[in-house]
Order: structure tokens, then sequence, then C-alpha cells
């Protein structure tokens, strides 16, 4: 932590023309934005980039040409990667919809490949996401064919079969070390219909909420019927959770079964086997309501909120999302609460409906067309108390502060996968991201590496918009404590290196002590928007204490 510390390099907004920055880099509040790089996985070319706040290339992965996202690419602790990949050319395959992936690869952090899966064949072929659990397995998602006779069968109404063929999501957990497919979740083991008798799955629609009605459709009988486009993980109460777009849902089911078990409908912590525990965002999809009771439209990038943040984070174990359509205009971020009841295992409903009835964060950008992106995208809570969005469709990320404010902006400089020159305006589509993540300056993967810039994505960059400053205004600490950013406005992140819990106090000039916090080791963050602007000091007993600077 001290080395990282002490070789980072912060970023100086220069005061160029307006309009002059179009891709790249565009806005950087260095006291508000949340210090860390920034990994990208665009659309329509091989690499995968790790970039600064200024928007400088720190490192890359580079690929053959022939390759293509599939969607979703993770850093690890260890400095390996994680990514999923596909061949850009698809003309032949069996199978195919928008997110089609084919192979997960992990590769170090020289690029050299470490591990590959491949799953691509014309009955079963991997998608969009994956999660890497803590016990090193991969949870990914694939779609399997189901022929007309099938899903006839299983009660799928004969229109909604335009193309003969249906592909419902299912899950698969696959162990590196043994290359072995050790659990699997089938959303076609937990249907049920209400159309046709003489057929599986028969029987009352509403009354069962806990599983999926196969004739609900509304992709016009496109195979690709579920499309699920994120997948998550919770070790604390070993749940899977999918968004699930075309149902405008999100799903939790239990991972704690046996795979028989996740094919039926007991067992496991719930006792529910496979069944779905709990659904949400769209309750007319199990009859309980009707499109005034919609929450969620097309959502993406489903997770329990939790990654880098302490847990007095007050989102933290909620769930967010992206939620793409809720508007024609616009899209919204949304951070809800599900309400998980330990003592019964199970998620609360009311009136047949799971709760909540109302979300507890709502953002969109302060100009709303900005986030207007149907499709792709996700959402970052951190661990300063910004939320960090990207817009996929349009390739467009920014950081907004607890007070809605943009204090980062980033715009993919690229257009069909081939990088443009600063000041190129680019429209809807040309620059499509999955998703934009940002690691803390403290994650473990940054150790010992070289973060030096290579170089920008845009061609004919804007060097002078971003400046490095040779010494971090942290104030290196003989005692293990180091805060950022230094003048602070509204948090301050501070790390701790001890593991011994300890006291913080912030004190006035006059030796006041104006609020204090336990602090954990690692990172911790502390809100100010209590204090007024002025000089302040840090003080941990016994230690000397350290200044601080309030800037409202």
């Amino acid at each position: 932590m001290k080395t990282i510390l002490a070789l980072f390099t912060i970023c100086i907004l220069a005061l160029p023309l307006a309009g002059q920055r179009t891709v790249g880099m565009i806005t950087h509040d260095p006291s508000r934005a949340f210090p860390g790089y920034n990994l990208i996985y665009p659309h329509n070319q091989p690499n995968v980039y790790l970039l600064d706040n200024c928007g400088r290339i720190v490192h890359t992965w580079q690929d053959s040409a022939m390759w293509r996202p599939g969607n979703a690419a993770y850093l690890l602790e260890n400095g390996y990667l994680v990514k999923t990949k596909r061949l850009a050319n698809f003309q032949n395959d069996s199978i195919w919809a928008g997110g089609g992936g084919a192979i997960v690869e992990i590769r170090d952090w020289q690029n050299t490949l470490i591990w590959r899966f491949e799953l691509n064949n014309p009955q079963q072929r991997l998608h969009h996401d994956f999660k890497r659990m803590p016990n090193g397995n991969l949870l990914m998602i694939a779609w399997e064919l189901k022929t007309e006779a099938e899903a006839i069968q299983a009660g799928r109404k004969p229109a909604l079969l335009p193309q003969k063929k249906l592909w419902p999501d299912y899950i698969l957990e696959v162990n590196p070390s043994t290359n072995q497919v050790v659990w699997k979740w089938h959303a076609w083991d937990h249907l049920i219909q209400d159309f046709d008798p003489s057929k599986a799955n028969f029987g009352d629609v509403k009354a069962h909420p806990e599983l999926i009605d196969v004739n609900w459709d509304t992709s016009n009988g496109h195979p690709d019927w579920m499309h699920a486009n994120a997948i998550d993980y919770n070790p604390e109460l070993d749940q899977i959770i999918l968004s699930v777009p075309t149902f405008d849902e999100v799903w939790i089911i239990d991972h704690s079964t046996t795979t028989q078990e996740a094919a039926g409908h007991t067992g496991g912590k719930s006792g529910k086997g496979g069944d779905l525990l709990y659904r949400w965002g769209n309750p007319a999809a199990y009859r309980a309501g009707t499109t005034t009771d919609q929450k969620l439209f097309y959502p993406h990038d489903i997770h329990w909120v939790g990654p880098f943040l302490d847990k007095t984070h007050p989102h933290y174990g909620k769930l967010a999302t992206f939620n793409n359509q809720v508007n024609p205009r616009y899209s919204t971020v949304n951070v809800f609460d599900p309400g998980f009841d330990r003592s019964t295992w199970s998620y609360p409903m009311k009136d047949g409906k799971w709760l909540p009835e109302k979300f507890d964060v709502d953002l969109t950008h302060p100009d709303t067309f900005q986030i207007n992106s149907d499709g792709l995208s996700n959402v970052q809570l951190l661990p300063n108390g910004n939320t960090l969005i990207l817009s996929g469709r349009w390739g467009y990320a920014f950081e907004l502060t607890p007070s809605n404010q943009i204090c980062w902006e980033y715009k993919v400089p690229l257009s069909g996968g081939t990088r443009v020159t600063q000041g190129r305006v680019l429209g809807i589509g040309a620059n499509i991201t999955f998703r934009m993540d940002r690691y803390p300056l403290g994650f473990p993967a940054f150790s010992g590496k070289d973060l030096s810039p290579k170089g920008y994505l845009e061609l004919n960059p804007d060097t002078t918009a971003c400046t490095p400053v040779t010494s971090l205004k942290t104030i290196p600490s003989p005692h293990g404590l180091h805060y950022f950013p230094n003048p602070a406005r509204e948090l301050l992140t501070v790390f701790w290196e001890s593991s011994i819990i300890q006291v913080l106090y912030v004190v006035d000039v006059v030796g006041k002590v104006r609020m204090e916090a336990m602090l954990q080791q690692g990172q911790n963050t502390l809100d100010l928007s209590g204090l007024s602007s002025g000089i302040y000091f840090l003080r941990v007993p016994g230690k000397q204490a350290m200044k601080l600077m309030i800037q409202k």
C-alpha cells in the first residue's frame, strides 16, 4: 500500500477551450474523483485496457484481430485477467445472438495464457458474463438448444416458435483446476404453463411465482428467450443472481443445492431446490401485477453491492443495477434492498409480490439524455461515496458525487473498434462498451507492477489535459495512516495499515474533537459533510497528528 501511494500520480485538469475534448478523458476533478484504474473491454476489437483517471493506458492485454469480446472481463487480486471472447466471424455458428461468447480465458499480467474453457456448439453456447467464486470456480451463463418438439411438450405455444427452436439459459460452474463442470442449474427445470393441460408443467402461473412461465415472451418468439446478461454470487448466502432483461426482472436462486437438487423443487438451505427464491422488477411476469407495478426495464449488471466497500457503507449488501429502458429518453441507475430474512431464509413478499416497493437510490445523469442506453452498461458504487456509471451504447462513463455532480468523464475513443482522433464527435453505437470497472490504488494486483502511462487510446491526444504531479498530497505516514484527497470536501478515504482496530479523531485548530471513527485494517471512508471548511487534524492515540484541509 505504501509503495503504491508513493508512486501514484494524480491528474490536474487544464483549462482548454470549451469543446476541445470530445473523446478520452473529458472531465477530471482529482479532489472529488475516486483514484484508481479503469478496466475496459470495448466491443468490435480484441484488447482489454487498463487506464488511469487521466485516460492514459497503463496496461494492455492484447489479442489477435480475429477475436471479439464475449462480453465481460475482470481483474483478479493476483494480477490475472479473466476474460470472455469469441471469433469476430459468427456467420456459421448454430447459436448466435447479441452478447454471444464462446471462450473464457485466464491470462497473467504478461498476457500468458493460464487456462482456457470453450463452449460453443450446435447445442450450447456461453454468453455475456461470468462470476469468479471465492473458491476459484467460475459461474458461467450459457444458452442451450430446445427443439420445437421439446418446447411444445414443455407447454410453449406453437405460435411463439417462429424459428422452431428455443434457447433457454442455464448456469454451469467450472473448476479451472480440474476443467470439470461441478454444478449446473437449468431454467428449463423450473417451468410452468397454463396453455395446454395435456403438456408438461401445466398449472396455475399466479400460484407459483417461483416458477417461470414458458409462454412469457417479449421478443416476438426469438429463440434467445431470456437473454440473461449478468450474473453475481453472494458467498455469505450461497446464492446466485441473474439479470433477465426480456422478463424485465432479476432472479435469485440457491447455490447450496447439489446439481440434482437444483433440477428439482426441494433441497439446499432454502429447501426450494432450484426454484426461484426471489424475482423482482416486473410482477406481471408471474401474474401478480400490471405495467404500473413494473420497476425494471431491460436491466443490466445486477450485483450485490460490496466489492471494495466497507461494510459500514449505507448500501452494502443491497442490489444495484443499470435500468436501461426505464424511459424512452433516458436510463437510470438503481439500488434496492430485497430484505432477505435470515431467520426464515427467504425473501419477504407483500400482496403476492416480492419486496421492496420502491428503490433506495434512483440516479440519472444531470443531462438525462447522456445516460440513454437501451442495452449494455453498468454501475459501480465507489468507496468514497461516488457512483461510477457507464452508458454502454455510447461508450460514455461518468462519476457522480453524492450531491449528483459530475467529477469525472471518459468517452471510449473508438469507432467500430478503430481509434479516432481527439475532437471527433461519436454517435450512438460507434464505441459500444459492455462495462467499465474501477479498481482502487491499493488493489493487490497492482503491487510491484509498472503502471506508468503508455500513451492514449485516442489519436492526436490532448496531452495538456492531464499533468502528473510528482508527489501525492496524502502525506507519507510513519505510523501506517494514509488519507486522500487533501484538501477534501465531502468524503475522505483513509488507509490504515495495522491489523489493530484503532480510533481516529478529527479535531479542529483549538483541539476540539469534531468527529471520531473506528479504523479497520485497509480502506475506510469518513463522511465529512458535517464539517465546515477549515484546517483540521487527524489524531490516532499515541501518534503524531496529521493535517487535513476541508474546502467546501
